[in-house]
């Protein structure tokens, strides 16, 4: 092996896949959305961390290190200016929800991308498993995104107890739907409310059980063995 190839493959070790760190960041993010207050600075950190869980995925993917660093550098650039205007209040509520659901599902199809090539080319490890975690919590967020779209542009009351509630608050019911927690506080009012609900226990429960399922029973294996 030559110099150049030895350090071509320790810069790829050391850039490979940081998961854990995504993971973290996500759980952040799912804490701050919850309990923080509504306004232009919550909005921006939102976004912030947000773009920091896309910027780790980016970062540390297999491709070569030139493109890594353009695609990071593009995103850390694109991310300051939207993280900015939203603080300033330049940008309108509705183009903030429809900028964190995007860069929610960016976050979600970079995930899901790197995690099938990490799985052939190490099987499961505790990074994949980080990954599969992360994108559980995602898509509880995606749905709280989805409940905030339809209460925007929906006619009457979200929630049947009237309203159409804080963004933490759409959240908080977002996770409990997915779950199946069901603690009743707060209820879709609205048939496209009750669609969505429906959809979302099926693909939290069938996730759990499917891939999460598989994924641990897998490095548990690999752990014993």
């Amino acid at each position: 092996m030559t110099a150049d190839t030895a350090g071509q493959a320790a810069d790829a070790r050391r850039a490979e896949f940081r998961y854990g760190a995504v993971f973290v960041l996500t759980l952040a993010l799912l804490v701050f959305v919850t309990v923080a207050p509504a306004g232009n600075a919550t909005r921006a950190i939102v976004c912030g961390l947000e773009g920091s869980a896309l910027l780790v995925v980016v970062a540390t993917s297999r491709e070569r290190r030139a493109v890594r660093n353009a695609r990071a550098r593009g995103l850390g650039v694109a991310a300051a200016v939207v993280v900015g205007a939203i603080a300033l209040g330049a940008l309108p509520l509705p183009v903030v929800l429809a900028t964190n659901g995007l860069l929610t599902v960016g976050i979600l199809v970079a995930l899901v991308g790197g995690l099938l090539r990490l799985v052939r080319l190490h099987g499961v490890t505790l990074q994949v498993v980080a990954g599969a975690l992360t994108i559980y919590v995602l898509t509880g967020l995606i749905f709280a995104w989805l409940v905030s779209l339809v209460a925007e542009i929906g006619d009457g009351s979200y929630f049947a107890r009237g309203g159409d509630a804080s963004q933490g608050e759409r959240v908080y019911y977002s996770f409990t739907v997915l779950t199946t927690t069901g603690f009743g506080d707060l209820t879709a009012a609205t048939p496209a409310g009750h669609a969505l609900a429906v959809v979302e226990m099926l693909v939290g429960q069938l996730y759990l059980v499917t891939v999460i399922g598989v994924i641990v029973g897998d490095f548990a294996g690999r752990s014993r063995a």
